[in-house]
């Protein structure tokens, strides 16, 4: 099973996240921005972008991407993840409908969200979350 973990990060914070899911998970973490493979080609992703605006995706790079490949996802199981500093979670919980429309299966049943900057029980929760998505 091929897994990949690919974020966009503002300040940091879904940073460390991505990089704590892919050391749990074994494989190498990389950014929207920098990543030239073909999500068609994972058995399995992890997504991370924080909380933007009101509640949304990140528009510039993350949404474009996502949108991008969203028809990709069918088959697939993918994590979501990220940070937020305000609301209830109401972006994770579109963007878990999003990932399950578009057929995959949605790891853990919901996305994994970190109130501003991840502590270190955060991360550590981090990587089993990619532990036992590589599984």
């Amino acid at each position: 099973m091929k897994t990949a973990v690919i974020y966009w990060s503002q300040t940091g914070n879904t940073k460390a996240m991505a990089n704590a899911i892919a050391e749990g998970a074994g494989v190498e973490v990389v950014s929207v921005s920098e990543f030239s493979g073909d999500v068609a080609n994972y058995d399995k992703i992890a997504f991370g972008c924080p909380a933007m605006g009101a509640e949304e995706l990140e528009e510039t790079e993350f949404e474009p991407f996502f949108a991008e490949n969203e028809s990709k996802l069918a088959g697939k199981v993918v994590g979501i993840f990220g940070s937020y500093g305000w609301g209830d979670g109401e972006w994770i919980r579109l963007w878990a409908d999003r990932v399950t429309a578009a057929g995959a299966t949605l790891f853990k049943g919901e996305g994994l969200m970190v109130n501003e900057t991840p502590d270190d029980d955060a991360l550590e929760t981090c990587k089993a979350y990619g532990a036992e998505l590589a599984k």
